[in-house]
């Protein structure tokens, strides 16, 4: 089996290598740190597996593998994160695997894998029924994230936010609601946000993609404010609005 690795810490990528290398029949076809030069590999090149860290910059990975082609290669996500874990069996993954990653249980994974492959299990597209899912899969996903305002905490669902505007140390979250300050980065607030429903699109702005009203000339227009999308970030984001069906 061929396999490929996404992760954009040096240590992760060399330490699933290093697993990768101590399993008979697993051959590393590549690394990457950047998720869209990867995902180019991945256009252009037959992978069985691919070990796909979930918190990436400029495309995240659940928004990775919601732009692979079908079929496509069996997903094998590695994160330090557990509240993903129902999104990615949504997405057909066959496996998740929380970090720091024991060998053993890497195993276990590609072990899974080889016996789809060798029983000719097909792979559904993104959308459609998903595996079984494993004891580790907790029963529901979050929808809402607690932030410090002034001297409490204070809960905002994921459904009332339109945009996240970045001030220095701080972050204005612009609600339904109204707009909550809070000492907080960027990095963190990804982190706890579902990816395949924000994106980043400016060093200093992030959207929620059910909110976007329209896209003009490098500008996206949420809550009737143009906000602009940064040259980081315009590939990414010109991917992800291709992957929602553009007409």
């Amino acid at each position: 089996m061929t396999c490929a690795i996404f992760d954009d810490e040096p240590l992760a990528l060399e330490l699933l290598a290093d697993y990768c290398a101590q399993i008979p029949g697993l051959e590393l076809k590549a690394q990457f740190d950047d998720a869209l030069a990867g995902l180019a590999f991945l256009q252009e090149n037959q992978i069985d597996i691919v070990f796909l860290d979930i918190h990436m910059p400029r495309l995240t990975g659940v928004q990775l593998a919601q732009l692979l082609p079908q079929p496509g290669p069996r997903i094998i996500f590695t994160t330090a994160y557990d509240q993903y874990a129902v999104r990615s069996y949504e997405l057909n993954a066959a496996d998740y695997l929380l970090k720091p990653i024991a060998f053993e249980r890497f195993v276990l994974a590609v072990q899974k894998v080889r016996q789809q492959i060798n029983s000719s299990i097909p792979v559904p597209g993104v959308g459609q029924a998903a595996p079984v899912v494993s004891p580790e899969v907790p029963a529901t996903a979050p929808d809402a994230m607690f932030v410090k305002n002034e001297h409490r905490l204070q809960r905002v669902a994921f459904d009332d936010i339109l945009y996240i505007e970045g001030m220095k140390e701080y972050l204005m979250i612009y609600t339904t609601a109204g707009k909550v300050l809070t000492l907080q980065s960027f990095r963190r607030t990804e982190e706890v946000l579902p990816p395949e429903r924000f994106a980043r699109i400016h060093k200093s702005y992030l959207v929620a993609l059910s909110r976007i009203e329209h896209v003009e000339r490098g500008k996206v227009q949420v809550a009737g404010r143009l906000l602009p999308i940064g040259d980081t970030y315009r590939e990414s984001f010109a991917a992800l609005i291709r992957a929602y069906q553009q007409l």
